[in-house]
């Protein structure tokens, strides 16, 4: 997942959308088809340091896997940055912006917030003074607010009421809507980011 986000960077860089390549990739009969996004979790985002730590025990320093804890843990500000280019490119202040992130868990349909990286993603955006607010049907709301101080929306978001939607998580419930419906949460203009791909492509405005 490491070396498909710092893919998916450089493919930014170069205007190669990372999906139309993993596509022409897997024409090849083994290949296996990691994406990219925010790796949070008990698991990826974890366990790497027991290993390094015993590695280091032993008078080894890890290059490779210390180099992959820090693309990962790099993607939330990467995410923020290309949210905030698309938002200037159309002449919508950032500063008090209203954006409506979907998703707070680290991963679809499934209520874990353990280690999400959404919450970086929040206070990426919340440093360029923007407002964010989250819906998530899946996570509870006091175990947010317990854990990472991030209010969750009790309802779904009223319709026309954002500068931004970012489609963090591709819970069922948000794939069901639809771009149309998603883009109905956002004001005449407002930008799209899909981080997980869920749309197609001419769908959203931005996407890893």
């Amino acid at each position: 997942i490491a070396l498909m986000n710092e893919l998916a960077i450089i493919f930014d860089r170069l205007d190669i959308d990372t999906q139309d390549v993993l596509a022409a990739a897997a024409t090849k009969w083994n290949f296996l088809p990691f994406k990219p996004g925010l790796v949070g979790g008990h698991c990826i985002g974890v366990d790497p340091y027991y290993l390094t730590h015993r590695a280091q025990e032993v008078g080894y320093h890890p290059e490779v896997i210390l180099a992959g804890r820090r693309i990962n843990d790099s993607m939330a500000a990467h995410v923020a940055e290309r949210i905030v280019k698309l938002m200037l490119a159309r002449n919508s202040p950032v500063a008090g912006a209203r954006i409506l992130i979907m998703g707070l868990a680290f991963k679809e349909d499934c209520p874990d917030l353990r280690n999400t990286k959404v919450a970086d993603l929040v206070h990426e955006l919340q440093a360029y003074s923007a407002s964010t607010e989250i819906w998530d049907p899946w996570v509870d709301a006091e175990e947010a607010r317990a854990e990472y101080g991030i209010d969750i929306l009790p309802q779904q978001p009223d319709d026309g009421s954002y500068d931004a939607v970012v489609i963090a998580v591709a819970h069922r419930q948000f794939a069901e809507l639809g771009a149309s419906a998603i883009r109905q949460f956002g004001k005449a203009g407002a930008v799209l980011f899909d981080i997980k791909g869920m749309l197609e492509r001419d769908q959203s405005d931005g996407r890893l």
